[in-house]
C-alpha cells in the first residue's frame, strides 16, 4: 500500500526528496502543487522531472478523499461525511454566515472523552485521524475556494491527537503551505492539560474550551475528563499566556435547562475565570437521541446571556444552525455505523 503525499510538511517532504536522491529544492516545488495549486495526481506536477515525478508516483499516492455523503439545511449549512484511511466515518459541517465560510472539521474518528451530551462519545474512540484525513475535509470540500475560518470542534479531542493537528496547523499557516493566517483557525478542547501548554506554545490559532459547568462535581458528571485534568487546572495554565493581542480564547457553554442555567452558576462562572481576557459563548443543546438533556427557552437564555455580560465578562449566544440535519457531530456517522 502507498503512503499518502498530501499532509506531509515542508521537511518532511525534504526527507522525501532525501530518500529518492531528488534536489532539495524539489520539496517546496511537491508542496506548491499540494497545498496552492491543489493538483489531482504527482503526474500534474509539471516543473518536476517525468523521472522524478515517476519515483513519487511508484511509492505515493496523494491520499485525498471526495466526500461519500452530503447533506443540506434549510439555512444553507451543509455535512460532509468523509472515509478515513481507516475506513472509518468522520464529519465535517460547512457553515456559511454572509461573507464568512466556516468549515467545522474532525480531528478523530469517535472520541474517548466521554462526554454525556455528545453523539460522537456514543462511538467510542475508533481512531485519530492522520495529518491527511485532517487535511482532506478541506481540500475535497467542495466550496474550498469560499472557506475563510476553520474550526477544530468537529468530531474528537484535537489535544487527544496534537501531533497530526499541529502537522495540520503547521502546512495551513506555513508560506509554503495554505498561508493562511492563524487567526483564521480555532481549535476547540475540553482541557486536555497536559497537552495544552505545547499547544499554546507551538501555535497562534485561537482556542475554546468546552466548559459546560463551573462547578467540579457537576462537570465531571457530564464531562468525566474533569476528573483526569480539572477546569480549574486548565485555567491556571491560561493565565500565564496573552490573550490580549491576536489571539483569543472563548469558553463553550452549552446550556442545559435545570442543570447549568441558574443564578449560582452565573456566580461560579465570574469566580472560575476571573483574570482572564475571554469571551462565554452559550449554545443551545442540539438534541440527540435518548438524552435527557434540552435547552432552556430563548428569554432564558437571553437571561443568562445578560447577567454574564453585567459582571464583565463578554458573552454571546451562537446562532443554532443544521438542526435538520442533525448537525450535532457524530449523528451521521453514528447512523452509518448501525447500518
Amino acid at each position: 500500500m502507498k503512503e499518502t503525499l498530501y499532509g506531509k510538511t515542508l521537511s518532511e517532504l525534504q526527507q522525501v526528496c532525501a530518500e529518492l536522491s531528488m534536489p532539495r529544492f524539489v520539496a517546496r516545488q511537491i508542496a506548491d502543487w499540494l497545498y496552492r495549486k491543489g493538483v489531482g495526481s504527482v503526474d500534474e506536477m509539471t516543473n518536476i522531472s517525468r523521472a522524478n515525478r515517476e519515483h513519487l508516483a511508484e511509492r505515493f499516492d496523494l491520499g485525498l478523499r471526495p466526500p461519500q455523503r452530503e447533506e443540506e439545511s434549510s439555512d444553507g449549512t451543509k455535512k460532509y461525511l468523509y472515509i478515513t484511511s481507516q475506513g472509518e466515518a468522520v464529519e465535517s459541517a460547512y457553515i456559511p454566515d454572509r461573507e464568512r465560510a466556516t468549515l467545522c472539521v474532525s480531528s478523530q474518528a469517535g472520541c474517548r472523552m466521554g462526554c454525556r451530551f455528545c453523539a460522537t462519545a456514543r462511538l467510542g474512540l475508533k481512531h485519530s485521524l492522520s495529518t491527511c484525513d485532517i487535511l482532506n475535509q478541506i481540500a475535497s470540500l467542495p466550496e474550498r475556494e469560499r472557506l475563510t475560518n476553520v474550526v477544530f470542534m468537529g468530531m474528537g479531542e484535537p489535544l487527544d491527537n496534537l501531533d497530526n493537528v499541529l502537522r495540520a496547523l503547521e502546512i495551513m499557516t506555513a508560506d509554503w503551505g495554505f498561508g493562511w493566517s492563524p487567526t483564521r483557525i480555532t481549535l476547540s478542547t475540553a482541557g486536555v492539560a497536559r497537552e495544552l501548554r505545547r499547544f499554546l506554545d507551538s501555535t497562534q490559532v485561537h482556542l475554546a474550551v468546552s466548559l459546560h459547568n463551573p462547578f467540579a462535581e457537576e462537570r465531571a458528571e457530564i464531562m468525566p475528563i474533569e476528573r483526569a485534568y480539572p477546569i480549574r487546572e486548565v485555567c491556571d495554565i491560561l493565565r500565564e499566556y496573552d490573550f490580549t493581542h491576536q489571539r483569543r480564547v472563548s469558553f463553550e457553554y452549552i446550556v442545559m435547562s435545570g442543570l447549568n442555567d441558574s443564578p449560582r452558576h452565573i456566580k461560579e462562572l465570574c469566580r472560575l475565570l476571573d483574570g482572564i481576557k475571554c469571551r462565554i459563548n452559550l449554545i443551545r443543546f442540539h438534541k440527540i437521541p435518548d438524552s435527557p438533556y434540552f435547552s432552556p427557552a430563548d428569554d432564558k437564555m437571553t437571561a443568562f446571556r445578560d447577567a454574564l455580560t453585567a459582571r464583565g465578562i463578554m458573552t454571546t449566544i451562537r446562532a443554532s444552525r443544521g438542526e435538520d440535519i442533525k448537525a450535532a457531530c457524530g449523528l451521521l456517522s453514528a447512523e452509518r455505523a448501525n447500518r
